[in-house]
């Protein structure tokens, strides 16, 4: 059927829906990543961390000593020790989990940005088209990537915790450093189990994307009759200007037959009007050529007009083929041209004895 979308998006459709924010993504890779950048960003920024924590916490517990009473003075200042060793400990981690997530998104974006996506639309507040996405097909699959991604992460934090529980029990003989280092060390390897399957999730997830997107893209028929319409304009209304326009151009050229020298023939297929101006040209010009129908128009005008009017075949049919309407002949055909000319001419001068005008 006409109306149904079979062909692949064009470039404009594509384009233009790109500066709607329409583009396809995927979360999973942006998470994924995230999380892993995260990971090894904890693992390098831990002793940091460790060692701003501990610094306030010795800073609170020597300050506090020395307090007979907590005074709004003196909270001002736990409350700014606090929020600097926060910030010392937190904000490296927020800054490279917002940088990351950015690069991802942007990297897969093309560095789009639009405003398109934040106008308001009253369909997302309708509590109908949020159930049909959640029974769309697009909903059962995030349905499924969800339940999938649950079972394989309970699956990994089992099997590490079930090869790391027994040694839990001697930790109480460790030090907070030790500790904390090994809790660190069953964690990053949590995550990078975790990691590597959900790469090759976020992988199926990004082409599922992909083909998702170019699926709602599809154009019917139609569509792509309309848009060249739009782009390149109503092919009737094209023809109609082209055929206008070759009249017009036939037109002129037909008003310049009665400027010629000389027709040369090929004897009714082919007409070519030659003529030759010293001082304005370095060559002889075609002022008009023409084939069969507008060859007979040509002869009929240089008839009307007493133009002479010779047959060369092999002249005629090369500067059809070689010369354009008011183009100079190239040089290969000076000779031919040249003879025909001084032929003409000399037919000229002997009428004219006559007492004759012929143009």
């Amino acid at each position: 059927m006409a109306g149904e979308k079979t062909e692949k998006a064009t470039p404009k459709r594509k384009d233009e829906e790109r500066k709607k924010g329409n583009i396809f993504q995927s979360r999973e890779v942006v998470i994924v990543f995230s999380l892993l950048v995260m990971f090894y960003a904890l693992k390098i920024l831990m002793p940091t961390i460790i060692n701003s924590l501990e610094l306030c916490l010795s800073q609170f517990i020597g300050e506090m000593e020395h307090m007979a009473e907590l005074s709004i003075a003196e909270s001002k200042v736990l409350y700014i020790h606090g929020l600097t060793a926060f910030l010392i400990a937190a904000l490296p981690l927020l800054l490279i989990s917002g940088l990351i997530s950015v690069v991802f998104t942007f990297a897969q974006t093309r560095f789009l940005f639009s405003f398109k996506t934040l106008e308001f639309k009253f369909s997302r507040l309708n509590p109908l088209e949020g159930l049909k996405k959640m029974l769309s097909l697009r909903g059962l699959i995030e349905l499924i990537k969800s339940i999938i991604k649950i079972l394989v992460l309970g699956y990994i934090i089992y099997t590490v915790l079930l090869k790391r529980i027994a040694f839990f029990p001697r930790m109480m003989d460790m030090s907070i450093q030790q500790s904390v280092g090994y809790l660190g060390d069953t964690i990053m390897s949590i995550a990078i189990s975790v990691a590597l399957v959900f790469i090759f999730v976020a992988g199926l997830d990004y082409f599922y994307q992909w083909w998702d997107y170019e699926k709602r893209l599809r154009m019917s028929k139609q569509d792509i009759k309309e848009e060249y319409k739009q782009t390149e304009g109503d092919p009737q209304i094209k023809g109609k200007i082209k055929d206008l326009q070759r009249r017009q151009a036939m037109s002129r050229m037909m008003q310049n037959v009665p400027k010629a020298d000389v027709i040369i023939r090929n004897p009714t297929h082919y007409a070519i009007a030659v003529a030759y101006d010293a001082g304005k040209n370095r060559a002889p010009v075609v002022l008009a050529k023409g084939m069969d129908h507008m060859a007979k128009r040509i002869i009929e005008t240089a008839e009307s007009h007493q133009i002479t009017i010779m047959e060369n075949r092999p002249l005629a049919r090369g500067l059809y083929e070689t010369v354009e309407v008011d183009c100079e002949i190239p040089e290969q055909f000076y000779k031919p041209v040249a003879e025909v000319l001084a032929f003409v001419y000399n037919l000229r001068k002997k009428e004219w004895g006559k007492g004759e005008n012929i143009k």
